[in-house]
């Protein structure tokens, strides 16, 4: 009789995997954001301490995008190295429970750099944006959400 083994499984890459998200319940008003890379979030209401509300994750992510979107084209002129920080605002319309405006504000020193060589690093930062940032493409142009339940039984 042959002995049989299975068969090496190629490693996998977590960067080529599909992404998997999910919110699970960990308490009373409050959930636990996690992907399959292990990354966790703690989502609950506001005024909970160490928390994000689910509109402020959806404020950082955009601020989160916009910085990774610009971050070749600023480190390619500034180097690897550079500071920066994008700061998001807007204040949600309770009546309708939306964010109708959302605000950035990217923060660089740019004092090395001349008034010509700021304005055209400012203007490749920004079509980068545009161009890749994918969450605010998809705040801009709005987006279908389908939601469905699954029951247990």
């Amino acid at each position: 009789m042959s002995e049989q083994t299975a068969a090496p499984q190629p490693a996998t890459d977590p960067a080529t995997e599909p992404v998997k998200l999910w919110a699970e319940r960990t308490g009373t008003r409050a959930y636990t954001g996690r992907n399959n890379r292990g990354g966790e979030v703690f989502i609950a209401s506001a005024g909970v301490p160490g928390a994000f509300t689910p509109g402020e994750l959806l404020k950082i992510a955009l601020a989160g995008c916009t910085g990774l979107s610009a971050d070749f084209t600023l480190a390619r002129r500034l180097g690897d190295t550079f500071d920066a920080t994008v700061h998001v605002s807007g204040d949600a319309d309770r009546e309708n429970e939306l964010y109708p405006e959302l605000t950035e504000e990217v923060e660089l020193d740019l004092s090395e750099l001349d008034e010509e060589s700021r304005r055209r690093l400012l203007v490749a930062a920004q079509r980068a944006i545009d161009k890749v940032c994918t969450v605010g493409r998809t705040l801009e142009a709005g987006t279908t959400v389908n939601l469905t339940f699954r029951i247990d039984e």
